[in-house]
């Protein structure tokens, strides 16, 4: 089992650091096999989320010497879900969590990729450690 996890891990690695990648392979992938532009890119989005979740919470464990960058942004996306979830109980009386859940990886999908680029300049130009 060791080499089998090790190789998963590795390519996970290497996805994560090019985030875009995956994007592109899944965008056209979905969008080959169903048609549907609007569809193809959310999936694409929900897939690349997974790996900018890794990778951000690398970057930020090597800039802040820490272990905590992944339940950081954990702790981000459970806030933003209880603020949402608030919102949508005050509205409409009721919460629902398959929307709340898809609004916070959405979310973090645009955050993530936006730290991405000065998180990545950052560590290429002034490297940690």
């Amino acid at each position: 089992m060791g080499p089998i996890w090790k190789s998963l891990a590795q390519s996970y690695a290497y996805l994560a650091t090019i985030p875009f990648i995956p994007f592109l392979l899944v965008y056209f992938v979905s969008y080959y096999r169903r048609g549907d532009r609007k569809r193809a890119i959310r999936l694409a989005m929900d897939v690349t989320n997974v790996f900018l979740i890794g990778y951000i919470a690398m970057l930020i464990n090597l800039r802040l010497n820490t272990g905590f960058g992944l339940f950081f942004i954990f702790l981000l996306m459970l806030i933003g879900a209880g603020l949402i979830g608030n919102a949508q109980n005050r509205m409409n009386g009721k919460v629902d969590i398959n929307k709340v859940t898809r609004a916070i990886w959405r979310i973090s999908f645009f955050g993530l990729a936006f730290l991405y680029i000065p998180l990545t300049l950052l560590e290429l130009f002034f490297p940690s450690g």
